[in-house]
């Protein structure tokens, strides 16, 4: 059954750090774009990142660039968010998804989702 997992998620500070992992199996993640999002209560799903499968190219959007950083270990079928700096507006749950096609910000572009992981910054 092919499914991905988050994981890392947590309470944290502002200004603080934390990695997010996104776990694939079932489907050789290797082959896919991997893509971060969030939403917060209220608010619609942001497209956060994206990484191609072979050449690593990302994208971020623009209220995390120079912040968060994603990255992917496809020997462990696994891709990351490094999050620094982090803010109060970086509150959300967090969701990880798997494409075929181009690095995109825009959730149709996956088929394939997490079930998602709470970051909650607060003092």
């Amino acid at each position: 059954q092919a499914q991905l997992v988050e994981s890392g998620g947590g309470l944290v500070q502002p200004g603080g750090s934390l990695r997010l992992s996104c776990a694939a199996s079932g489907f050789t993640v290797d082959y896919y774009v991997v893509g971060w999002f969030r939403q917060a209560p209220g608010k619609e799903r942001e497209g956060v990142s994206c990484i191609t499968s072979k050449s690593g190219r990302t994208d971020y959007v623009d209220s995390v660039k120079g912040r968060f950083t994603i990255s992917r270990d496809n020997a462990k079928k696994t891709v990351y968010l490094q999050m620094n700096s982090l803010k109060p507006e970086d509150t959300a749950v967090y969701y990880c998804a798997a494409g075929r096609y181009v690095c995109s910000l825009n959730g149709p572009d996956y088929s394939r989702w997490g079930q998602g992981t709470q970051v909650t910054v607060s003092s």
